[in-house]
């Protein structure tokens, strides 16, 4: 059975940087622990004769031709459904430096 220990949690941790406290630690374990446990129950699953299948609703994606369409609106149309505000024909967005 595969148990994880915490220094390989801290491990991942690191990996994906993020910062836990040590109860977090022991809760990323214990979750962790669970998670690698039952894929080790669905690898001891018996699938002889199983068929593979890639999806299970039978749904299937429809293509269509991309086909480009003459459009006869306006910019300034457009840009009046902006919420924001118009400055010199362009949207005016909040700052992304805060």
């Amino acid at each position: 059975m595969t148990k994880l220990t915490l220094d390989q949690v801290r491990h991942l941790a690191a990996l994906a940087r993020l910062t836990l406290t040590g109860d977090e630690e022991k809760r990323f374990l214990q979750e962790l622990t669970d998670i690698l446990k039952y894929v080790e129950k669905l690898q001891d699953v018996n699938t002889e004769g199983v068929e593979p299948t890639s999806q299970m609703n039978q749904l299937q994606n429809i293509y269509r031709p991309d086909v480009i369409e003459q459009q006869h609106i306006k910019p300034d149309d457009i840009l009046s459904c902006s919420p924001l505000p118009i400055i010199e024909h362009q949207i005016q967005t909040p700052s992304a430096h805060g």
